[in-house]
């Protein structure tokens, strides 16, 4: 196989046959393929994109990479979730533990921050001591003794995305429909589920900015998961502003926390809610929504939820002392405060803006190389609609070196946007795709 050609025609607009596809998969996962010609590939299908076969062979050549896990022998049903990624998305650490509490086994692999938005991993890491590579065989004990992993890839499980999906992030390459799509679904069909429920996002801090493409990828991945037998549906939320209050990654692990316990933001809560019940349903274990937000409300009251969060911590290597006390999280030393420069009610709150400050102040990487600084962040301090006063603090910025605090301050300073008219927020929940 001539990888060149294979490039142009991709470049081109041709379609890449099903041996072609499978070779490339291959070729890269074993070092045959250097990085600049997987990236010069992926930028190919960014522009032109794959067709549904393509897209098939794709995701299959990914999700068979490496290993496939089987928790066929856990009785409990397995169900996962996923998001495509967002600003202030911490959903899946309060989310997950309230839903493994009521019975359903989560074997959940996340991943790293992808260009502005968040990573799970790298918020979970914020935890001292907590791992989140483990091999396969280690997976499968966790899950079967606490019903909740909370992991990366592994060198051998779907080896293929686990690079790409680093390039991409370097590469200007991440909004593309399919490779988010077979990133996302190679992934979870490599663990063995009955069920998954995604979160798609949408708006100025998603990799979709507008409903209809939203929609495309949903429909595209729900197509996936028929196509493998895997039931999945798709809710698509808004990500036009970030979401709860914090931004970066040990601040967004105390922001989580505070759901655990009953509190936190109302925004990040009905999010939360509203998958759980997905998750709920999904997973057969409640007959239907009301009967699932009781379930949900009473695993957070009786400290359930809590209790299965802290489990997973220590079972991980995790220090559990920062749960019952964040301020043991990191936290830069620094502190700067953007205050508002007259009165007025917020118009726009840009999560874009938001999540790329957060990468310039070292919470999200420009390299593939870059460790992330889990201390860094910012408090969002005022949501759109709100009514403030002049000198009233909009976002509060955790930072450590002043050469990135300049960079990000000059993209906050136009984050949000005051004016004199009333404004009102999208709705949380726009729709649910099945």
């Amino acid at each position: 196989m001539n990888v060149v050609e294979s490039i142009e025609r991709k470049r081109d607009g041709h379609a890449l046959a099903a041996e072609e596809i499978r070779a490339l998969i291959a070729g890269y996962t074993a070092d045959a393929i250097p990085d600049y010609q997987m990236s010069a590939l992926l930028m190919a299908i960014l522009l032109r994109g794959l067709s549904a076969d393509e897209l098939a062979v794709w995701t299959d050549a990914m999700l068979h990479s490496g290993d496939v896990l089987d928790f066929s022998h856990i009785a409990a049903p397995k169900v996962d979730k996923h998001s495509t990624g967002g600003v202030g998305d911490k959903v899946s650490i309060p989310l997950v533990p309230m839903v493994a509490a009521c019975g359903v086994a989560i074997p959940m692999i996340s991943g790293r921050g992808l260009g502005h938005t968040g990573g799970t991993l790298d918020k979970l890491e914020s935890i001292p001591g907590f791992r989140t590579a483990l091999d396969p065989a280690e997976f499968t004990r966790l899950l079967e003794r606490t019903g909740l992993v909370l992991a990366g890839q592994s060198e051998t499980l779907v080896p293929a995305d686990r690079r790409i999906y680093a390039l991409r992030d370097v590469t200007g390459t991440v909004p593309s429909i399919p490779l988010i799509a077979s990133s996302i679904m190679s992934k979870k069909l490599a663990e063995g589920l009955d069920a998954l429920v995604l979160d798609v996002k949408v708006g100025s801090g998603a990799f979709m900015r507008d409903i209809v493409r939203a929609r495309e990828l949903a429909r595209t991945m729900v197509g996936i998961g028929a196509a493998h037998g895997t039931a999945v549906t798709a809710l698509i939320t808004d990500m036009s502003q970030p979401l709860g209050r914090a931004v970066g990654n040990a601040n967004e692990i105390a922001e989580s926390l505070e759901v655990l316990r009953g509190g936190g933001p109302a925004d990040l809560v009905e999010i939360t809610h509203q998958l759980g019940v997905a998750m709920l349903l999904a997973g057969g274990v409640a007959p239907d929504p009301d009967a699932a937000q009781r379930m949900l409300h009473a695993a957070v009251a009786s400290g359930n939820a809590f209790a299965k969060f802290e489990e997973v911590v220590i079972a991980q290597g995790g220090d559990p002392a920062v749960l019952h006390d964040p301020s043991l999280l990191p936290s830069a030393p620094e502190e700067a405060v953007v205050t508002a420069p007259r009165d007025g009610i917020v118009q726009r709150c840009d999560a874009l803006l938001l999540g790329v400050a957060a990468v310039r102040l070292g919470a999200g990487r420009m390299t593939k190389e870059e460790a992330v600084d889990p201390g860094v962040g910012f408090i969002v301090c005022v949501k759109v609609g709100d009514v403030v006063s002049a000198g009233d603090p909009l976002i509060r910025i955790r930072w450590r070196h002043p050469g990135r605090l300049a960079e990000a301050r000059s993209l906050v300073d136009h984050a949000i946007v005051l004016g004199d008219t009333a404004a009102f927020p999208p709705p949380l929940v726009h729709e649910r795709v099945v």
